[in-house]
This record gives structure tokens, sequence and C-alpha cells, in this order.
């Protein structure tokens, strides 16, 4: 199972983090991988610059915003 950690943290959360959580969960629901991909809010990532900072397992972390999200999501989990 692939965990996206999502930072929750005051700059995240000013640039909109929740909306990515949302979007992330849509997308899992709408292609059917509830089983394969969970999404979890993270208190800080400690990337407040790469805002808002996301994470694939223990990799890197990444900044994704409501805008690319769909595009995130097609490179790192769909193709990661």
């Amino acid at each position: 199972m692939k965990v996206i950690n999502v930072c929750v943290g005051s700059a995240c959360h000013l640039k909109g983090a929740y909306n990515v959580i949302n979007k992330l969960q849509d997308l899992i629901k709408e292609r059917n991988l509830e089983d394969k991909v969970e999404v979890k809010a993270a208190f800080c990532l400690g990337e407040c610059t790469k805002a808002v900072a996301v994470k694939v397992d223990n990799g890197e972390i990444i900044s994704v915003q409501e805008d690319n999200v769909e595009q995130f999501f097609n490179n790192h989990i769909i193709g990661g």
C-alpha cells in the first residue's frame, strides 16, 4: 500500500492542504484504489517553503498545489 502524507502545518494549511487532501481522496475513489493508496495528514514535514508539502511513502518531499494534484497523482502514484 502506498501512503501519501500531506502536511497540514500552518504554511501548508494556508496554501490549501485540505483541498489537496480532498482531491487526492476523490482521485483514489474514482480509480477504485482505496485498498492500494492511503492519504494521511502529517503535522509538519519540515519543508514549509514547498507548501503544500507531500511525501509518498518515505520518498522525497514534493510541492503539490490544487491545480496540479492530478498530475502529481498520475506521476507519483499511478506511474511511481
